[in-house]
């Protein structure tokens, strides 16, 4: 064998070895995003989940709203990457705990009755305005002491919450879409999916209640989004007496997750 054909056969090796090596490291560093990603919502391979939807004002039957659909969509698309499966259940079927499946809760109290009980029991100190009489309070979210007016289309607001109860570590997360309208609905679940990653890293899987503004969305629709602040602790200390009086409109800064 000559130089030449050794020096072919040589380079025939090395790039056939560097090949190998990167499809290897480009699959360990896959598996590894998809882990961190099955760890942060709580889908394990083959696992399931429920998909909780709410109804749309007007009747007693399930009617979803068409911004609603487009959530479900955005979840469902999370899921189906986690190698796990969805059941969609409506929210006055939803008869059962949490903790054995991961739970994705859309849509406000005002038409979602799991949303009710999860506010209820988890966040305590978070109440939304579902009188239906017109007012400058309709719709306005109570968090501690400040308070989120509705300006329709203009500025809107939505609570992403990541949820866990007890400190087993085969407890499934609850994760709640609570906007003021179901636009705001589409926004936070849209924002979960372009934003888990940073999430993941930041709060592990640990609690978080986030509050995001919707920026005009009659122009943007769902995808102008800015993260309010974290309201972790405020949502989970009850409402203290004075909250429940009137008080002025939070004005809101652009924060990073």
């Amino acid at each position: 064998m000559n130089d030449d054909v050794r020096n072919i056969v040589l380079g025939v090796i090395a790039a056939g070895l560097s090949a190998s090596l990167g499809w290897l490291a480009r699959t360990y560093l896959s598996r590894r995003r998809l882990r961190r990603k099955q760890a942060f919502f709580g889908l394990p391979d083959n696992s399931e989940s429920l998909l909780v939807v709410n109804r749309s004002a007007g009747g007693p039957e399930l009617t979803v709203g068409r911004h609603d659909v487009f959530a479900l969509l955005e979840l469902s698309a999370l899921i189906k990457d986690c190698n796990a499966a969805a059941q969609i259940v409506a929210h006055d079927g939803a008869r059962q705990g949490f903790g054995e499946r991961t739970e994705f809760c859309v849509g406000g109290p005002a038409s979602n009755r799991r949303m009710v009980a999860h506010l209820a029991s988890l966040l305590p100190g978070v109440r939304m305005n579902v009188d239906t009489e017109p007012g400058p309070d309709q719709g306005a979210f109570q968090i501690g002491g400040e308070r989120y007016r509705l300006e329709l289309g203009r500025q809107e607001y939505a609570i992403l919450a990541r949820l866990t109860a007890g400190q087993r570590g085969d407890v499934r997360p609850v994760f709640l879409f609570c906007g003021q309208r179901s636009i705001d609905n589409q926004a936070a679940t849209r924002y979960l999916a372009r934003n888990h990653e940073r999430l993941a890293r930041k709060y592990g899987g640990n609690t978080f209640v986030l509050l995001l503004k919707v920026v005009n969305s009659q122009a943007y629709g769902p995808d102008v989004v800015e993260l309010v602040a974290d309201v972790t602790r405020e949502a989970q200390s009850p409402l203290p007496t004075t909250a429940l009086e009137p008080a002025p409109t939070r004005t809101s800064h652009r924060a990073q997750p």
